[in-house]
């Protein structure tokens, strides 16, 4: 009798390596249970270090996402803020050996088929070269933000570069194709922070993702549709706007487990429409001390109800708060930015939290800091035109008062005059034009399928 040998089938093998930092890993698995739900079988062996893994190992996600690890060969998440471009050049001389063992391993197992990596990780585009395994860019910010570091040369050629913020921050740029106007001040703050190395691993960063075989954009094509035209006409490799990579399929599994244990939903629940201000401070870094009091004190003197996430030590913010707030150490983000109670949104405006604005149609009140931050801030406030800037001047020291604040935030969240009912009216245009891009025929939609379709060809490399 003879034994009959089964060939092993080819299987659509995605591998996606992340960098290790939440705004990058929560985009990076949300595209990824995207691509699970289109094409069931695909198998998909997701990157991260062990710390990582201990964070999100016990996550729900679909049998064909799996998880390998790289060793904790970097500063741990818990600390990477105290010493940041320590921990960027980590991860850029660390990593890219155990990622090419690991690499090697899978594919004897189970051919790579594609690497989506995040072009911040920018030795992950030459391992993929040097292996012959085409990589997928997964540019995790604005499609401007990318646009504004790709046309560095004409902000040198205007005499803009290297950034002069504190003599020139006022300065209007209006020459960055697809970009209508932008201030020197609402540039990305790498262009003009003293931190030359982060500036260099940035420009590093652009010029591996011109060597990758696709751009995978977390953005969504309408909400920059100048900038996607422009760059499709002059990028050699395809150019894919998937978003938003933020959870929203998961919205209505959700929406059928019962309140239990999440006190903070029993709690919007009995607050009227769109009545209560949520206030996220970021999971990375955050305002001083002092600033930080002022606005806990304007909040609070505003008269507005308001839902605090604040991660540490929050017994001082529960103290000060009142008792029209509530403070909470974690919650479901976006279940919560689409909650009837919520009016609007306070933000860092990372670019995750700026999609999850715009699909839950609200307005946002933008406190950037640092990095895209900005030129998000800048977007939402002179572009969409869906909210405020806390600071009228970004890149200085200048306290803003709990006076101001109170009565920033009462006119924000004020649903009867006229300002608030218009801005309310384009969050809520932009909201529907975010939805209509991921329904089946929608632009994101018919990008995600002309991406599987093109991967599914390519199995043997």
């Amino acid at each position: 009798m003879s034994t009959v040998k089964l060939e092993r089938m080819p299987v659509c093998h995605v591998m996606a390596l992340p960098y290790p930092g939440r705004g990058h890993i929560n985009p990076m698995m949300n595209f990824c249970k995207l691509l699970s739900s289109k094409k069931p079988d695909i198998l998909i062996t997701f990157v991260v270090t062990e710390e990582w893994q201990g964070f999100i190992g016990s996550d729900p996600k679909p049998d064909n996402i799996r998880f390998s690890t790289l060793p904790n060969v970097i500063p741990s998440e818990l600390v990477r803020a105290t010493n940041f471009p320590g921990f960027v050049e980590a991860v850029n001389t660390e990593l890219e050996g155990p990622f090419n063992q690991l690499l090697l391993e899978r594919d004897l197992q189970q051919p790579v088929t594609v690497i989506v990596a995040d072009p911040f990780l920018d030795w992950a585009v030459r391992v993929g070269n040097g292996r012959n395994i085409p990589v997928a860019s997964f540019w995790p910010m604005s499609a401007s933000v990318f646009t504004v570091f790709h046309h560095l040369e004409l902000l040198k050629q205007n005499g803009h570069f290297p950034v002069d913020v504190l003599e020139r921050g006022d300065e209007v740029i209006d020459y960055i194709p697809g970009i209508s106007t932008t201030r020197i001040e609402d540039l990305p703050t790498v262009l003009y922070e003293n931190d030359r190395q982060l500036l260099h691993r940035a420009m590093e960063t652009i010029s591996s993702m011109y060597k990758a075989q696709y751009i995978l954009s977390t953005s969504i094509y309408e909400l920059e549709s100048q900038v996607f035209d422009n760059l499709k006409a002059k990028l050699p490799i395809p150019v894919h706007p998937i978003g938003p990579t933020i959870p929203y399929f998961q919205l209505s599994e959700s929406s059928s487990i019962p309140h239990d244990g999440l006190s903070y939903l029993h709690w919007l629940d009995s607050q009227p429409k769109a009545s209560v201000l949520y206030i996220s401070m970021g999971s990375f870094l955050s305002a001083s001390q002092t600033q930080m009091d002022e606005i806990v004190f304007g909040v609070r003197n505003s008269g507005v109800r308001s839902l605090w996430v604040a991660r540490g030590d929050a017994s001082r913010l529960k103290e000060s708060v009142g008792d029209m707030g509530l403070v909470v150490p974690w919650c479901d983000q976006l279940r919560v930015l689409c909650h009837d109670s919520i009016g609007g949104f306070w933000s860092h405006c990372g670019w995750s939290s700026t999609i999850k604005a715009v699909y839950a149609g609200l307005p946002v009140l933008t406190c950037p800091i640092f990095w895209d931050q900005v030129p998000n801030s800048r977007q939402i406030v002179d572009d969409w035109k869906i909210g405020y800037r806390v600071k009228k001047n970004e890149g200085t020291e200048h306290l803003v008062t709990r006076e101001e604040i109170a009565q920033l935030v009462r006119r924000f969240m004020d649903l009867e005059s006229n300002e608030g009912k218009k801005m309310r009216e384009r969050a809520k245009q932009l909201q529907k034009t975010c939805q209509e891009a991921i329904v089946k025929g929608g632009s994101s939609d018919t990008n995600l399928e002309a991406f599987i379709k093109d991967i599914s060809q390519g199995y043997h490399h």
